[in-house]
């Protein structure tokens, strides 16, 4: 991508946090990236910790990798197609991948809440799960402070 279609893929997301992606280059912009997916999965261990001292289903490992994919397919959505805006005939929502992890968590959600005997049981965790996820999205976002507080908030409600 020249710089020509850097400056209009600025403009077309009207994202300033993008600006600086862009101007940092390649690697500055996967650094960036991974750091994100860093404190995604950080802050998914430690709501995994709390519920893996309490003998848990899902624990430490569950919530970290939860987060992680959360915040890869959150930068995934964001970002991963900025090569073809501007193509004619490619129309692009950025909200579709983001929509996808709601629905994934959902399907993953009702299976552990009616478990092996068909017993509704597990709703905390599955609750605790679609938090894990909202935390990994807001730090693939950039939202690194929605993500602590969000964090913060869960932890303070299972204590």
């Amino acid at each position: 991508m020249g710089e020509t279609g850097e400056k209009k893929a600025v403009e077309y997301m009207g994202d300033k946090g993008m600006k600086a992606v862009l101007v940092g280059g390649f690697l500055g912009q996967q650094l960036i990236f991974f750091m994100r997916i860093v404190l995604a999965m950080l802050c998914g261990g430690i709501i995994g910790i709390e519920r893996q001292q309490r003998i848990k289903v899902a624990g430490t490992r569950t919530h970290m990798m939860i987060s992680m994919a959360a915040a890869l397919m959150m930068i995934i959505s964001k970002y991963g197609f900025l090569d073809v805006i501007g193509t004619a005939g490619v129309s692009w929502d950025v909200s579709r991948i983001a929509a996808s992890i709601i629905t994934g968590i959902g399907i993953l959600g009702g299976i552990i809440i009616t478990g092996k005997q068909g017993h509704v049981s597990g709703t905390t965790t599955a609750a605790g799960l679609m938090a894990t996820i909202a935390i990994g999205m807001a730090f693939g976002a950039g939202m690194y402070i929605l993500g602590f507080g969000v964090t913060a908030l869960v932890l303070g409600m299972k204590y």
